[in-house]
C-alpha cells in the first residue's frame, strides 16, 4: 500500500519523509511542523508521514531508556506479527488507536481541546511503534493555549511523536520552532493538480486543466471547483462582478450578495457532511436507512447533527468561503500586473476566461493602484482571521477596489 499516494506535487518532501520513516527509530526527531499554504496537503503528508511511521513493520530500537532489552524485544516481535497494510489504513482514516488527530470546526483551536490532546500523548501506544499526535492548523492557536502544548515538545513523551501543521512557520511560536524539524511544502503544479483532479473525479481534461489553473496549486480546491458547479459558477460571478465595480453603491451591494452566498454555501456544505456522517453512523450500526433507530443509539445520531454543532461549523466554513473569494479576488490583481509587465508568456493569466475585461483593467490602473488593492486584499484577510464583522470587512475591502 503506497500511504504517500493522496499526496500532490511535493516529491521531495515525500522523498525525506520516506528516509525518516524507514531509518533508524533512535533517530526520529519527536516533533515536527509542516508547513505549507492552504490546499497544499498539510494534513495529507502528515497522515501519510504517520502511516509510514506506525506502518514500517518493525521496531529498531525506542528512545524509552527504562524499557529492558525483554521489552523492546517483545516489541519487535508483536509489530512484525501486524498487517502493515491495516494499520496503513487506519492511520489514513483516522481510526488508529494510536494516532490521535486535534482538527477544529471553530475559529480557534481551544484551550480545553489543547490540555485533552496533551493528556493523551502520555499515553503508551497500543500496538504501533509510537503514539503519534497530529495538530491540523495550529495557527488557529491563541498564544496562552500554544504555551500549554510548549512543554510537551519541549519533554515529550518517550514514545511520542508530533506533527503539527501550520501555512507558516512564522505562525507558530519561536519556542516550538527551535524544537521542531520543519518541513515547508511546495506548491503544487498546475499539471501534478490536474492529473490529480482527473484521477478522483468525472471530469474532463478541459475542466480539470481550468480548475487546477484558477485553484493555483490549492488541491483540496481544486477538487471543490471539479465536484461543485455550485462553488465554480460562484467564483466566476464573483470575479465578473469585481471587474464591474465603479462605485461605493456597487461594493454595498456586492458585500451583501458575497455574504449571504458564503452563508449558503456553507449551510449547503454542512447538510451534507451532516448527512453523510448519519449515513456512515446507520452503516457501521447495521441500521438500514428505513430502519427505526433504537434508543440506545438514538442520541448518538441525533447529536450528529446537533443544532449548536451545526451553527458553528457554519460558522467556520462561512468564513473559509469568505476566505476564497479574497484568493479569487487577489488572482486579478496578480493577472493585471502580469499583464502591466508585459509577462503573459512567462506567466499566464489565471482568469483566462476574463482575459479581454483583464487587459481593460490593465488600461485603467496603474501597477502602483493594483499593488495598494492587493494591500487592502491583505488587510481583509487580517481582518477576517481576527474575526471581523464580515460584512464591514466586505464593504470597506470593495469600496477601497471600486
Amino acid at each position: 500500500m503506497d500511504v504517500w499516494e493522496s499526496v500532490v506535487g511535493q516529491a521531495q518532501v515525500v522523498e525525506r519523509l520516506k528516509k525518516v520513516a524507514q531509518g533508524d527509530s533512535s533517530k526520529i526527531a519527536q516533533s515536527w511542523l509542516i508547513c505549507g499554504a492552504s490546499g497544499f496537503g498539510c494534513a495529507k503528508v502528515a497522515r501519510a508521514f504517520a502511516a509510514a511511521l506506525q506502518s514500517r513493520g518493525k521496531v529498531a530500537s525506542f528512545r524509552a531508556a527504562e524499557d529492558s532489552a525483554t521489552q523492546i524485544n517483545a516489541q519487535i516481535n508483536t509489530n512484525t506479527q501486524i498487517n502493515t497494510d491495516k494499520i496503513a489504513s487506519e492511520v489514513l482514516a483516522g481510526t488508529s488507536p494510536d494516532v490521535n488527530i486535534l482538527s477544529t470546526d471553530k475559529v480557534t483551536v481551544s484551550i480545553d481541546e489543547v490540555r485533552e490532546i496533551v493528556s493523551i500523548s502520555e499515553q503508551m501506544p497500543s500496538v504501533a511503534p509510537w503514539r503519534i499526535i497530529i495538530i491540523e492548523d495550529v495557527g488557529r492557536m491563541l498564544e496562552r493555549t500554544t504555551n500549554v502544548l510548549l512543554k510537551e515538545i519541549e519533554e515529550p513523551a518517550p514514545r511520542t511523536i508530533w506533527i503539527l501543521c501550520a501555512a507558516s512557520a512564522a505562525d507558530v511560536l519561536p519556542t516550538i520552532r527551535s524544537r521542531s524539524q520543519i518541513v515547508n511544502l511546495a506548491q503544487p503544479s498546475d499539471q501534478d493538480v490536474q492529473e490529480y483532479v482527473q484521477k478522483r473525479s468525472n471530469v474532463d481534461a478541459k475542466t480539470a486543466e481550468s480548475v487546477a489553473r484558477i485553484a493555483q496549486g490549492n488541491v483540496d480546491l481544486a477538487m471543490l471547483y471539479a465536484t461543485s458547479e455550485r462553488a465554480r459558477s460562484g467564483r466566476e460571478e464573483l470575479v465578473a462582478s469585481v471587474l464591474r465595480i465603479s462605485s461605493a453603491i456597487d461594493a454595498i451591494m456586492l458585500a451583501q450578495t458575497l455574504i449571504e452566498d458564503a452563508k449558503a454555501q456553507a449551510e449547503e456544505e454542512v447538510q451534507k457532511w451532516v448527512e453523510e456522517e448519519q449515513s456512515e453512523f446507520l452503516r457501521i450500526n447495521g441500521i438500514k436507512p428505513t430502519d427505526k433507530i433504537p434508543p440506545k443509539i438514538r442520541s448518538a445520531y441525533n447529536a450528529i447533527g446537533k443544532k449548536d454543532d451545526v451553527k458553528r461549523k457554519v460558522t467556520r466554513v462561512s468564513r473559509d468561503v469568505l476566505n476564497r473569494a479574497i484568493d479569487a479576488i487577489c488572482s486579478v490583481y496578480r493577472d493585471v500586473l502580469v499583464v502591466l509587465n508585459n509577462a503573459q508568456l512567462q506567466t499566464p493569466l489565471v482568469n483566462q476566461e476574463f482575459k479581454a475585461d483583464i487587459m481593460q483593467l490593465s488600461k485603467k490602473i496603474t501597477a502602483e493602484r493594483a499593488l495598494k488593492c492587493l494591500d487592502a486584499l491583505s488587510v481583509a484577510k487580517k481582518r477576517l482571521a481576527g474575526n471581523g464583522n464580515a460584512t464591514l470587512v466586505f464593504e470597506a475591502l470593495f469600496c477601497a477596489l471600486s
